[in-house]
């Protein structure tokens, strides 16, 4: 049994999506957000960061780690909050001796959806339609279990056109 811990990281909101995989079946576990205060010091903010993935670590001992790379920005100054943002979560998840994963936009889009240039309704969709869940969880923590269940493909030898076969889903969550 693998649980994966799968990180969208935001310097306002950090998503985070939980699945276990066990035998090629992946299941979700836990999913939401990280919300940082709106005003205040950019180093307060990426406490908080710090401090909810080290409580999402302590209380799920996820055994390993993805999160999505930067990617380039338009604006210098949200490409730096975000790295900085994917720092500490990296450095949270580091800090209980946890490999992490990364991957790019691209490839998750591919390993979710079959579609690398897929849009995020297209993704969350397919995190719906993966994990059996009753209705999307919210924008940011789709993408993080986006980025888990591409981390379970990638782990798995499986190519990016094979798309879920090979998997099966558990029961639908209520």
């Amino acid at each position: 049994m693998t649980i994966i811990l799968g990180i969208d990281p935001g310097s306002r909101i950090t998503g985070y999506g939980l699945i276990k995989e066990t035998n090629r079946t992946i299941e979700y576990i836990d999913s939401g957000c990280i919300r940082t205060s709106p005003e205040g010091e950019l180093s307060h903010k990426l406490l908080q960061i710090y401090d909810g993935i080290c409580q999402l670590m302590d209380r799920h001992s996820p055994t390993e780690v993805a999160i999505e790379q930067v990617f380039m920005h338009q604006n210098p100054s949200s490409a730096l909050k975000l790295g900085h943002a994917r720092g500490v979560a990296m450095v949270a998840a580091a800090s209980h001796r946890i490999k992490i994963n990364e991957y790019s936009a691209r490839a998750i889009k591919q390993a979710v959806v079959g579609y690398g240039a897929a849009d995020k309704e297209q993704v969350s969709h397919m995190v719906v339609h993966l994990l059996m869940l009753n209705k999307a969880p919210q924008k940011d923590a789709a993408d993080a279990l986006a980025i888990a269940i591409c981390h379970s493909h990638m782990r798995n030898g499986l190519s990016a056109l094979s798309g879920t076969r090979g998997f099966s889903r558990r029961r639908r969550i209520r």
